[in-house]
């Protein structure tokens, strides 16, 4: 690549190419500037007027608040052409200071002019600087920091960063629950060259310390004193720690290292411009700004190391897939961002898009996420499986209660949705006759009850889904979306869209990337490989790991498995590392087996395949049950449980009363799901001999769930070994 690496004089002054180019440091516009439209923004040499449409009354409520106290108005950078790459001629690196040569192309959305996510954010606050960009709730109102505001503000801690002594290319580990802070901490950072580092709030001690020892933190920014407990448990063993900022609460103790939010803001306010603006125009596109470290399902977790390039260019690439319009999108943050699919849609998406982020409550996923979701009707909304599959659970158990009438009507709209919506995925369009009446009568009532009335795109990802609840949300109009991708690929590589999707397959491959079916089977399933500007970095200071996982031409092993159809919608097939190989040597894929007997059982809330090195193949149950507040599996049945029982005329009401007696008809009922399971296997190897419930759900506190509620089972098989010997011992006895 022709482009030198520009020398960066403290002065503002950067030197690109051998010509001198002045910064000029202008006032941020007035607040004066109409809401309701806003200059045409220039992308790429092309020019789109974006017009917000009509705020709705809550937006409109909360649109004069502003976070804490007006911050003053920092100059916004105005020459904002794109930076220079560092040299580099490595397709891959572990190092955290050493730059990779971008996987480029000569013509397509692979050859467009590299951008810093500083470089973007000014496009959007300079465009959009009075629309809202981050709205929380506080002491029960929303407030809202506009575009200008946030950029205001991420500055901001980028200088109190600075001052606090963040060195380049070090981490911020950022600890805690989704917030207008967690954003700011994240893209101030950035800003001021370190490594912005998500940790996952459910990690120990131990495992706080792993990542922030591995990111060499300098500051840590946790939400509140149960987190800040974490890290001075450990702070002994971090050599590169300066501070601790808590953001939520007052501090319960005093100390030279830690300050609240307030405090910490008001640190860098003496850090000239000047200062930040060199620290800014040094950054490179190709260069590392934020690690994703891996959930350590089998082993500990890699740092995924992720440049500006691999942000910047996937946002803007798999949004042209996307019908979203400037200004106008409206998402909800709740999952995890230390994880790369919140952190792309939540952070990344709405700051490409000018969207607004609205934050759920810290008890989002115990329950109060369907309150936000009614109260801010988002127009995107990304769930994992589990999230589709409770709401799945709670709307069949409402409608189990319906009178009959109600319950026909329900019936004869959702064949009509279902009729409707596979005709729109295979491009027919055809409307059935009776869909307005069934949109009017069912359909709308449940986006209306879910909060999804705005929302025009439905995805899902993170984890496999069932067809079953696919097909469920589709009779009801509601289209899930599957999107696939992994921390390695900057989060998505292939995606489903309102107009190009198939159920069961996880869409079509972002423009300007490609997908290689590596060592394909006869029905033409091999690994997942993948190549674009979206593949990481390398694993940081992990060089084996890294060349395990990037082949020698560059290209992403994933470790699935999949295969196209005719239509390039490609299919996951299974994984890898989940394939389970008998002690007669068949692979056996667990998912579809899985799914399947679920789909047969309403009753089982999880099922896990167990079969590895064994005989045969037996599996671990658990059954639907409530959840109490804090997200902890109870021994009460689910009212979907109970429903399930009285239909076999089975009067218990607790977990522990079934595995205790042994239900005769509860046991009966899954053995002949388990018997219509097994009559669609391919082979003898691939039916289900044995299993066994288990007294208590699984849950992310018990440890079988990972954060997004993936199924860890090397952890699974750890926890429940005595039951899984229990079921080869006794097979083994009547042999």
């Amino acid at each position: 690549m022709s482009v030198q690496e520009g020398s960066v004089k403290s002065s503002g002054v950067a030197v690109m190419d051998g010509k001198a180019e002045s910064i000029s440091t202008q006032k941020a516009p007035s607040d004066s500037t109409n809401v309701k439209t806003h200059p045409t923004l220039i992308l790429n040499g092309e020019a789109t007027t974006a017009e917000l449409c009509a705020t709705s009354e809550l937006e409109e409520a909360t649109e004069e608040l502003s976070l804490g106290t007006k911050p003053k108005a920092v100059p916004l950078l105005r020459a904002n052409r794109p930076a220079p790459l560092a040299p580099a001629d490595q397709l891959w690196s572990t190092s955290r200071h050493k730059a990779v040569r971008l996987r480029m192309e000569g013509s397509g959305p692979a050859s467009e002019t590299p951008i810093t996510v500083h470089q973007l954010f000014l496009e959007t606050a300079e465009a959009y600087g009075d629309h809202p960009a981050l709205v929380s709730k506080k002491e029960g109102q929303w407030v809202t920091l506009t575009w200008r505001q946030y950029y205001e503000q991420c500055r901001a801690a980028a200088k109190s960063f600075l001052k606090l002594g963040l060195e380049r290319y070090h981490g911020v580990g950022i600890l805690g629950f989704n917030s207008p802070e967690w954003f700011i901490s994240d893209v101030g950072c950035i800003f001021a060259g370190g490594l912005a580092t998500g940790i996952y709030t459910t990690n120990s001690p131990e495992a706080c310390q792993y990542v922030a020892a591995s990111s060499e933190a300098n500051i840590m920014v946790v939400e509140n004193q149960k987190q800040l407990d974490k890290i001075l448990q450990v702070k002994d063993h971090l050599p590169h720690l300066k501070a601790i900022v808590q953001y939520k609460g007052e501090l319960q103790q005093k100390a030279p290292f830690l300050y609240t939010w307030a405090e910490f803001m008001k640190l860098g306010e003496d850090v000239p411009d000047e200062q930040l603006n060199a620290v800014i125009d040094s950054l490179r596109p190709n260069e590392c700004c934020t690690l994703i470290f891996t959930s350590g399902t089998t082993g500990n977790p890699k740092g995924v190391m992720l440049s500006h390039d691999n942000l910047t260019w996937t946002i803007h690439t798999a949004s042209s897939m996307l019908n979203l319009k400037h200004a106008e999108e409206v998402v909800v943050s709740y999952l995890p961002l230390s994880h790369v699919a919140a952190q792309l849609v939540d952070m990344w998406l709405c700051l490409s898009f000018a969207g607004t982020t609205y934050f759920a409550e810290p008890d989002a996923l115990k329950g109060s996420l369907v309150n936000t979701l009614k109260e801010v009707r988002p127009t995107c909304f990304l769930g994992v499986p589990r999230v589709w599959e409770k709401m799945q659970e709670k709307m069949k158990a409402v409608g189990a209660k319906a009178s009959p009438m109600k319950r026909t009507v329900a019936g004869w709209a959702k064949s009509i949705g279902l009729q409707y919506n596979y005709s729109v995925m295979n491009g027919e369009n055809q409307v059935p006759w009776g869909f307005m009446l069934a949109n009017n009568l069912v359909f709308k009532k449940v986006r209306d009850s879910l909060g999804l009335d705005r929302c025009k795109l439905c995805f899902t990802g993170a984890a496999p889904i069932t067809k079953d609840t696919m097909e469920y949300f589709m009779s009801l109009n509601i289209p899930l979306l599957e999107l696939y991708g992994m921390s390695e690929s900057s989060g998505p590589h292939t995606i489903s869209t309102d107009t190009s999707y198939h159920l069961t397959s996880c869409g079509k491959v972002m423009p300007g990337s490609k997908t290689k079916l590596e060592n394909p089977d006869e029905d033409g399933s091999g690994e997942i490989c993948m190549w674009g500007r979206h593949v990481f970095m390398g694993y940081l200071d992990m060089p084996e790991k890294t060349e395990e996982a990037l082949d020698q031409d560059g290209w992403l092993r994933s470790g699935d498995l999949g295969r196209h159809d005719h239509n390039d919608f490609l299919y996951i097939t299974g994984r890898i590392k989940e394939l389970i190989i008998t002690a007669g040597g068949e692979n056996i894929p667990p998912v579809p087996i899985e799914d399947s007997v679920k789909a047969g059982v309403p009753i089982i809330s999880n099922a896990m395949l167990i079969g590895d090195k064994l005989k045969f193949l037996s599996m671990l149950l658990t059954l639907k049950c409530v959840v109490d507040d804090s997200g902890e599996p109870t021994d009460e049945l689910s009212p979907e449980a109970l429903i399930f029982c009285q239909q076999h005329n089975v009067t218990a009401t607790k977990v522990s009363e079934i595995v205790a007696n042994k239900e005769p008809a509860l046991y009966q009922a899954i053995q002949e799901g388990m018997d219509r399971s097994n009559a669609r296997a391919t082979s003898n190897a691939q039916k289900i001999q044995k299993w066994v419930i288990l007294e208590r759900d699984f849950s992310v506190s018990g440890g079988e769930l990972g954060p997004t509620l993936k199924l860890r089972r090397p952890i699974v098989v750890k926890m429940y070994q005595g039951e899984i010997n229990k079921l080869y011992a006794v097979a083994t006895e009547r042999q």
